[in-house]
């Protein structure tokens, strides 16, 4: 994980507290959402809109309709994503076995289609 003072300058980790030395005062809730940062961002959420849901989060459960729609907006755009890396990775699988043929017949297999038949996925929306 990136270090907390990231996050936290970042505008991304409310409510620390600090004690009467200054030290920050982090407690279970600031793991957890700390947690939930991290995995936004590592799935393709912008910094942008994870201050935003931040903001949104600090306004409390006046928002949490909001805060649903969100991520409902960034589960679909992960989910779009994960289906294109499955093409990618099925298409990587697929040349693999061409070279592993290739290397115990000693002979060049026919090649690889790029895309596997079926429906195209729906388009995605511009971030």
């Amino acid at each position: 994980m990136h270090a907390i003072r990231w996050y936290e300058t970042q505008g991304l980790v409310p409510g620390v507290a600090r004690d009467e030395g200054g030290r920050r005062l982090y407690v279970e809730l600031h793991v957890g959402w700390l947690d939930l940062m991290e995995r936004l961002r590592r799935t393709g959420m912008s910094i942008a809109e994870m201050r935003e849901y931040t903001a949104l989060a600090v306004q409390g459960k006046v928002t949490l309709r909001q805060r649903r729609d969100m991520l409902a907006a960034h589960r679909e755009r992960v989910t779009q994503t994960i289906a294109e890396w499955k093409r990618a990775l099925s298409l990587v699988d697929r040349k693999i076995g061409f070279y592993d043929e290739w290397m115990a017949s000693g002979r060049r297999p026919p090649l690889v289609p790029a895309e596997t038949p079926g429906p195209k996925p729906p388009k995605r929306k511009g971030r």
